[in-house]
């Protein structure tokens, strides 16, 4: 059966997350327009540097949602961001598609990029960034993964 555009967005970020190098969660995002695939992320250490996989993860003994800044990773909502930034693609106006939750570093991001709508398919203990995201107005949808046939 063909999917939704929903779908098929969020497949494709479920695609992008596989490049994610993170040892504790494997996240993707993308941004679109129109229709049209803007920018794309994943987690994983700054451009050019070593990657958790090769030094090990310094949040190992932290619960999920603290200590962000102890990590070397970059979220897969910056690394979407950054990566229209550099390209200079404007993002006002579109929307993200991520496999988690955004927590509260990249709602304050998103709102100031002009999101209007996210669509995100798995749970972060961030009740802050919820908070924030819905007193910006920004459309929020959880979608939760579709068994394929």
């Amino acid at each position: 059966m063909r999917p939704s555009w929903d779908e098929y967005f969020m497949d494709i970020a479920s695609l992008v997350s596989e490049r994610s190098t993170c040892l504790r969660r494997r996240v993707g995002a993308i941004l679109v327009k129109d229709r049209r695939i803007l920018a794309t992320g994943y987690n994983g250490a700054p451009k050019g540097l070593a990657h958790c996989q090769e030094r090990g993860c310094l949040r190992e003994s932290i619960p999920s949602g603290q200590r962000h800044e102890l990590c070397r990773g970059v979220h897969a909502e910056q690394n979407a961001i950054i990566q229209a930034a550099v390209a200079g693609v404007s993002i006002a106006g579109s929307t993200l598609y991520c496999t988690n939750q955004p927590c509260v570093l990249c709602a304050k991001m998103l709102i100031n990029a002009g999101i209007v709508k996210i669509y995100f398919s798995g749970d972060y203990p961030d009740g802050l960034a919820m908070e924030l995201l819905q007193e910006a107005a920004i459309e929020l949808n959880i979608m939760r993964p579709q068994k394929k046939v």
